[in-house]
């Protein structure tokens, strides 16, 4: 699962980064946390009277968190993955699905949030200063000023058709972002017990050469990936999946809504 959850993620987080950095911001109707990102987990040692997936190997139960987490027609991703680009940390809060709806939030090392929505052929976006100013760094003061000017605080929209949406749109995508899960060999150890967000769970450790994840699985109900912990010292960070199923608050922004499109001619 680490490519899919953490770095695969990642890339497609970077890559919205850089797309929205070097354009002039985008609207989204916003879906803020209603939680600390990462959500908690807590752990246990295994319980010898019901042992959780018995008789099944760590491979055989990643097989099945796999499945059923791809299987999921939306779901929401919250937590922290590292920035490969900027060596920065990008911090996330965002539910999307299958038809490619989504809505949330991200922000980068701290420095200013962006809220962003994609609702059927339409991505809005919307920067605070802050955010603004943190990813034109090295750009004319006057350019950096305008921009400010122009967005913050606002919302935009453009096309999720268009060239300059694309990146947006397939991380948007739940079949995108999770995309080639199913490819991905496991060797995966069982380890302790654990819950996440009070749902009860197993968790499995895998390694990667020098890269060590934990993987919680939910031992009730569909055995989803309800959290994955990066403990790489290069790459730490740490997923929480969960709402699987539920619908996305992906909505036109109200109010005044900046056409990008228009602006470019």
């Amino acid at each position: 699962m680490r490519r899919t959850t953490l770095a695969a993620l990642c890339l497609a987080t970077a890559a919205t980064v850089g797309l929205t950095a070097c354009q002039s911001g985008q609207t989204d109707g916003s879906r803020k946390s209603d939680g600390k990102p990462g959500g908690s987990a807590t752990s246990s040692p295994l319980s010898k009277e019901k042992e959780a997936f018995a008789g099944l190997t760590g491979a055989e139960i990643m097989d099945r968190a796999t499945k059923a987490t791809t299987g999921a027609s939306s779901l929401r991703m919250t937590g922290d993955v590292p920035d490969d680009e900027s060596g920065g940390t990008i911090t996330i809060d965002m539910a999307l699905d299958k038809k490619g709806d989504c809505a949330g939030t991200m922000s980068f090392s701290g420095q200013g949030e962006a809220e962003l929505i994609k609702t059927g052929d339409t991505v809005y976006m919307k920067y605070d200063e802050k955010f603004l100013r943190a990813q034109s760094k090295g750009e004319p003061a006057a350019d950096v000023d305008a921009a400010v000017s122009l967005l913050a605080g606002k919302w935009t929209k453009m096309s999720a058709k268009g060239e300059d949406a694309q990146d947006i749109a397939g991380f948007c995508d739940l079949d995108t972002v999770l995309g080639d899960a199913e490819d991905t060999a496991s060797d995966a150890r069982r380890g302790e017990t654990a819950t996440v967000d009070g749902t009860p769970a197993i968790v499995l450790h895998e390694q990667d050469g020098k890269d060590r994840l934990k993987v919680y699985v939910a031992t009730e109900g569909e055995p989803y990936v309800l959290r994955v912990d990066s403990e790489s010292a290069k790459d730490p960070g740490s997923l929480t999946l969960s709402d699987f199923g539920k619908p996305v608050p992906a909505h036109k922004p109200s109010g005044d809504v900046l056409d990008l499109d228009a602006l470019g001619g």
